[in-house]
Parts: C-alpha cells; structure tokens; sequence
C-alpha cells in the first residue's frame, strides 16, 4: 500500500515516454549510491520511494536488481569516457604527451571527484552470481571498452612520436589503466599517507615508458 500511495506523487507518462521513467530510475539510483556509498542501498524498493511509483512499475525497464545497477555502472563508465575524451581534446593536437598525461590525470580526477561511483565501478560488490540475473557475462566484460581505447590510444601516439619506448601498446595500456586505479584506490581508502606530490607524473612516466622530460602541470 505504501508503494502505491508513493507512485501516485508521479504523474504517469505520457505514450512514447517509457524512456523518461528509465532515466529517472537510474537517476534515482545514482543518488541512493552517491548519498549512502553503499550498494546495498539500490534496492527496487528505495528505488521505486525515490522515483514516486510502485515498485512492480520497474519491472518494465529492469527486470532485477542486478540490471538497475549495470545500468548505474554503465552510465558511470560514460560518464568517465566524456571526461577522458574532453581532457585529451582540450590538451591540443601539438603534444601526445600533454594529451596522454591530460587523460591519465582526468582518470584521477573523476575517481577522486565521484568515490562512491568509482568503487561501485571496479568494486563487483553488486554483481551476483550471473546464473541467478539477467546481466552477461558480455555486459560486464565490456565496461569501460572506451576509456581502455582512450588510454591505447593515447600511449600509441606516444610511440609514434618516439617519445615512448613501449613494445607492447596493448598489453602496455592495461599496466598503465593498473597503476592509475591502484593509485586511486589507495588515495580513496588510505586515510593518512605522505604520498609524493608527483606521485601521478611517476606512475604515468614508468608505466607508459616514457623518454625524460617534464610532465605537464595537471589541469584539476
């Protein structure tokens, strides 16, 4: 009864605007995630009391739990791809070690900005075991295929400039995507630690094998 009183303070959509709910769902779900840090909290319940509609009334855009937080995941993950691309974009066409340094440091920035997000992301807490949902095994394996292109991308002008001695670009890029999440995750969960003030420019350096020469200044 409850749910149904709640989904009453939602007027109902229009024909043709099923997809609106959708985005409103997920929308509410990113919420629940980013004010409680907790994945648990993204239930369809607390979902459906945020939305204003019953809960069954989910079942028609997601059918599980599961779903509604793929859908969380994916849009993080779209949302991480616009600030890698904006980052290397804006770091101009003259220097691939500006651009691969601009999209490495919009990697951090994003992780540190949006804590909850980026640990729902790699954290795999939310997925259960994927015979008991109806989220694939090729749903999960192709998260963040565009920030890792971005990432390839990048070190690849590297090397064609010379400016990296990288043998292995694709192998190469995931050791790289490795060191920055390792450095994000233990800035986010490491409460007191004299990290290095160019501990980033290190990590970035090594992994891309880059030749000397100072690194850009980051922008955030």
């Amino acid at each position: 009864m409850a749910d149904e009183a709640t989904a009453s303070t939602r007027p109902r959509n229009r024909r043709g605007e099923g997809a609106r709910l959708r985005d409103d769902i997920v929308d509410a779900a990113v919420e629940l995630l980013d004010e409680t840090g907790s994945e648990s909290a993204v239930s369809l319940r607390s979902v459906a009391r945020r939305v204003g509609i019953a809960a069954p009334s989910i079942y028609r855009h997601f059918p599980d739990q599961p779903a509604i937080m793929l859908a969380v995941v994916q849009r993080a993950f779209g949302e991480l791809e616009t600030c890698l691309r904006d980052a290397t974009a804006a770091a101009g066409d003259d220097d691939p070690r500006r651009r691969l340094y601009a999209c490495c440091y919009a990697y951090l920035h994003y992780a540190r900005e949006h804590p909850e997000r980026y640990r729902t992301m790699f954290g795999g807490a939310w997925m259960p075991s994927l015979g008991d949902t109806s989220v694939t095994v090729q749903d999960v394996e192709t998260l963040g295929d565009g920030c890792m292109r971005l990432l390839t991308d990048g070190l690849r002008d590297c090397v064609a400039a010379g400016i990296s001695q990288v043998t292995n670009i694709e192998a190469d890029s995931v050791a790289l995507w490795l060191g920055l999440h390792g450095l994000a995750h233990q800035r986010a969960v490491t409460v007191a630690f004299p990290w290095p003030p160019d501990i980033a420019e290190r990590v970035i350096a090594a992994l891309a094998h880059l030749t000397s020469s100072s690194a850009p200044s980051p922008r955030s």
